[in-house]
């Protein structure tokens, strides 16, 4: 079994366990006194921990069966077996039998690692120095430094370590049948890969030429150049424009500059709340950060109170692109909806984040809304290009309405200026209040949905 292969298949489980659980990485990082990157590591696969302790910590209060905390352990020794060799070929002469660092690996397979999605806020620094956007897959094209296949006169020694980690396994299942069961309600916490982004539709106006030939960029956007061209229909509603994106054609339109939405993003655990038209019986457990998307499509959620949005702006080639302004547009006004309302945070469980550099704060009750940077933050305007993108957070609050609402983003470069309409893949964002809604919170190891502030907390 290959390095890669045992550390997959234990983070595999390792992130069944905790998904089930549906308790988010930054409650079980603070139980297990570790760091939320490191738990975040163990579960991609990207490292393996030195010792069982605390993965028998994780699977216990993620409530593991018996059967489960034997596989994990099975599983755990034999990525702790065979991952010698990444530190053998990644030291050359580390150890004595360690081949040369220029001896190619004989008959490896190829091997074509996809690098993760990185979320965060991007850097001030100089280009290189900040996090990638988020939302962005950056994709390796080479093996990674340390990976390559090991000589074969190591396999010898990786065999006996491998007849050592069935024999430890053996022992390791007399140990846990006898350990209590447990379970959990499933939790929802896949889909942060499948996550739906937002694209951003584009208006151009002014001198932007058009383009033959699509720019490169890793962000989701869309265009449709203003006049008589027309575009495919996926307008937002009401009254929305009559210009509809059309996935792609930014590029097409020659807009230097691309916008991705993440209208998934949370400020914190404890600020999220979603309304659903469905009794709290037959709700599933709140989900993590990374399987809102999904959770909010199965149950056809709403924002409630609230929405958080994450901008990711970058330019299309080496030309700085300056970012007048955002304006908030309002689609439709309704009556509030009058859905249950469900919080995401889990009952006396302490919420944190980090302060981003550019937020925005706008009132969706107003008459008028627009955007306001919020204390101690810089306005409009920025300037973006490929190499040096900028991520903005928007914060709509609203409470005495349902609202259908998207944003246009003013853009100018050179002699070249035009408008980005920003919305949910050409659907407005929606966002209602939730004042004299009935309401939820769900119990760290609970069974399912209370009334918000009946938990008794220890």
């Amino acid at each position: 079994m290959s390095e890669q292969t045992a550390a997959a298949d234990f983070a595999a489980l390792l992130r069944e366990l905790k998904d089930r659980s549906g308790l988010s990485y930054g409650v079980l990082a603070k139980r297990l006194h570790m760091s939320t990157s490191t738990l975040h590591r163990y579960c991609n696969g990207d490292a393996v921990p030195a010792d069982y302790a605390p993965v028998e910590r994780l699977a216990r209060l993620c409530k593991a069966r018996p059967e489960e905390l034997v596989e994990l352990h099975r599983r755990w020794v034999l990525a702790d077996a065979v991952r010698g060799r990444k530190g053998a070929a990644g030291v050359p002469g580390a150890t004595g039998d360690a081949a040369s660092a220029d001896a190619p690996p004989p008959e490896a397979p190829p091997a074509t690692p996809v690098g993760p999605t990185i979320t965060g806020p991007v850097g001030e620094g100089p280009a290189g120095e900040g996090d990638e956007a988020p939302g962005t897959t950056v994709t390796d094209a080479g093996v990674p430094a340390g990976r390559a296949t090991a000589p074969a006169r190591r396999r010898t020694r990786t065999a006996v370590l491998a007849g050592t980690a069935v024999a430890a396994v053996a022992a390791g299942i007399t140990f846990a049948v006898g350990l209590p069961g447990g379970g959990g309600p499933d939790g929802d916490g896949d889909g942060a890969r499948n996550r739906p982004v937002g694209a951003a539709g584009a208006t151009a106006e002014g001198t932007a030429p058009a383009s033959s030939s699509p720019s490169p960029s890793r962000s989701t956007a869309s265009a449709s150049p203003s006049g008589k061209e027309k575009a495919p229909a996926r307008t937002p509603a009401a009254s929305a424009p009559a210009d509809a994106p059309s996935q792609g054609s930014a590029e097409r339109s020659g807009v230097p500059v691309t916008v991705q939405a993440d209208p998934y993003a949370w400020e914190s655990p404890c600020s999220q709340r979603y309304l659903v038209d469905k009794p709290a019986s037959e709700m599933k457990p709140p989900p993590v950060e990374e399987g809102a998307a999904s959770w909010v499509a199965a149950n056809g959620a709403v924002s409630s109170g609230q929405q958080y949005l994450r901008l990711t702006v970058q330019g299309t080639g080496p030309e700085t692109v300056v970012i007048d302004g955002l304006t908030v547009r309002v689609a439709g006004k309704r009556a509030p909806l009058a859905w249950n309302d469900f919080a995401m945070a889990y009952p006396g469980v302490g919420c944190g984040g980090g302060v981003p550099t550019r937020a925005f704060s706008v009132s969706l009750d107003s008459a008028r809304p627009a955007l306001t940077p919020d204390p101690g933050n810089q306005d409009f305007p920025f300037k973006v290009s490929e190499s040096d993108p900028e991520v903005y957070y928007v914060t709509a609050s609203v409470s005495a309405y349902d609202v259908d609402w998207y944003l246009e983003l003013k853009w100018s470069s050179g002699d070249r200026s035009g408008t980005l309409t920003v919305d949910d893949e050409g659907r407005p964002f929606r966002t209602s209040g939730n004042k004299g809604r009935p309401a939820y919170e769900f119990p760290i190891g609970g069974d399912g949905w209370v009334p918000e502030g009946t938990t008794k907390l220890e």
